[in-house]
């Protein structure tokens, strides 16, 4: 057609049968909205170049790839096979069968989030998880807030406001998202006293600095980053001991959250959540979402008192978790509570990966696909827990003309493919793939193969 007198008009396009089924789909105004859309668009291309008029055929095409790209949505699964475990643009950790299924459980319906069943009145949801950590790890009392970052400010904020707290230089940290430890610090409202040298502190360091105005010292945990070489630093036990002599607080930002030893899997130890309150820290904040392998949280464990203090401010209720995080989490705990959390927990099943199992995996996706290379490669933790520090794995090397044109296809699959480069190759690690999602990949790999070899 090359009329624009020869434009059907909406309703002619929504009485189509094609019409009347974007109509079911996406819904009435959305579809009216697209086809609008779609008409100005060749009036006006039709009025700048005389371009002609597409048919009712086409122009149902161009309604339902526009309605598909305005409501299909942007968070969606991906099947990670980066090789890193915790990754944080990816979600950080995978949550469990059990997890997940308390998340369903009490989502679907309602629960008891903020009711006493005993009671019949209103209950708290501050409770939820609190006596599984009690039992877990004996803290004295527990809080969970929306995530780490939060975790450390609400502490800060309620107990050190107007005060000094000092902190060693080698941890005035920055994390992703542009959390800086000295700017939550500063916004808590607390007076910033910074020790020692960025390689050394020494115990001295932190004993010259109280005073009357100090009411806590604070460890952040350098959880993305390390200092080697001409180093040291005091034992926790040791700084903790000094700032209770000296009637201080501690507060440790310990991060990553292991509850498990890192160290029989070829790692160095990460600082694990019971070594902090052996120590006798007052207070230790950790994410819920890294190598505890829970869902997103902060969580604040440590002396009663203190915890008491944190949960009747303000600003606890603007930063609270919610129930999905809380049923996810107390699942979660579940398992480490049973003893099982190396075999159901997604991040510990990966770091825990037999090696030959994982190059097994590997040999199969080599087969299905009919190419690549079956090599040794190197692992990661990620998410801001043991930098540097790599675990062995075997991965599926393809090696292609156009490696990052490759990585865009398997992006742009459903299910998408995360892979990574490394030598002009694309590489891609089981040991971050869960089992269950082979066939899912193997499938995705073979589609991407045929569209880069066009």
């Amino acid at each position: 057609m090359n009329d624009l007198s020869q434009i059907p008009s909406v309703d002619q396009i929504l009485s189509t049968g094609q019409g009347k089924s974007l109509v079911g789909i996406y819904g009435h105004q959305p579809t009216v909205d697209a086809v609008r859309d779609c008409l100005d668009l060749v009036r006006q291309d039709f009025l700048k170049s005389g371009s002609e008029v597409p048919d009712l055929e086409v122009l149902l095409k161009m309604t339902a790839d526009l309605l598909d790209d305005r409501l299909k949505p942007t968070l969606v699964p991906v099947i990670n096979a980066s090789g890193v475990i915790v990754h944080t643009n990816l979600g950080r950790a995978p949550l469990s069968g059990a997890a997940l299924e308390a998340v369903r459980n009490v989502s679907s319906g309602y629960s008891t989030l903020e009711f006493s069943l005993e009671t019949g009145g209103r209950g708290s949801r501050l409770i939820h998880a609190e006596s599984q950590f009690q039992q877990l790890l004996g803290a004295e009392s527990a809080l969970v807030v929306n995530n780490n970052a939060s975790a450390v400010l609400l502490s800060l904020t309620v107990l050190t406001r107007g005060k000094k707290v000092i902190i060693s230089r080698s941890q005035l940290v920055e994390i992703g998202g542009g959390f800086r430890i000295p700017e939550v610090l500063r916004h808590s409202g607390t007076d910033l006293v910074e020790i020692g040298t960025t390689n050394k502190v020494h115990l001295f360091d932190y004993e010259q600095a109280y005073s009357e105005e100090t009411s806590a010292v604070m460890r952040a945990h350098s959880s993305n980053y390390a200092i080697v070489g001409f180093t040291s630093e005091p034992k926790i036990g040791q700084i903790v001991n000094s700032a209770h002599e000296a009637g201080l607080w501690f507060f440790d930002d310990l991060g990553s959250g292991a509850m498990l030893d890192t160290s029989p899997y070829g790692l160095k130890h990460e600082p694990m959540v019971q070594e902090s309150l052996a120590a006798g820290v007052d207070l230790v904040c950790f994410s819920g979402d890294k190598l505890l392998g829970g869902p997103q949280a902060g969580i604040i464990l440590g002396r009663k008192e203190l915890i008491d203090q944190l949960k009747v401010h303000p600003l606890a209720r603007a930063i609270r978790a919610d129930k999905m995080a809380l049923s996810a989490l107390s699942a979660t705990l579940d398992h480490y509570i049973k003893g099982e959390a190396l075999s159901t927990v997604p991040v510990w099943q990966m770091i825990s990966a037999d090696k030959q199992a994982i190059k097994s995996r590997a040999e199969k996706w080599k087969k299905a696909l009919k190419r690549g290379d079956i090599i040794e490669a190197q692992s990661m933790v990620g998410g801001g827990s043991l930098p540097g520090e790599t675990l062995s794995t075997f991965v599926l090397a393809l090696d292609v003309d156009h490696p990052n044109q490759l990585l865009e296809i398997l992006r742009s699959g459903s299910p998408s493919v995360i892979g990574r480069v490394e030598d002009d190759r694309v590489l891609l690690d089981p040991r971050t793939v869960l089992p269950v999602q082979d066939p899912d990949i193997i499938n995705a790999m073979q589609l991407a193969w045929s569209k880069y070899e066009k």
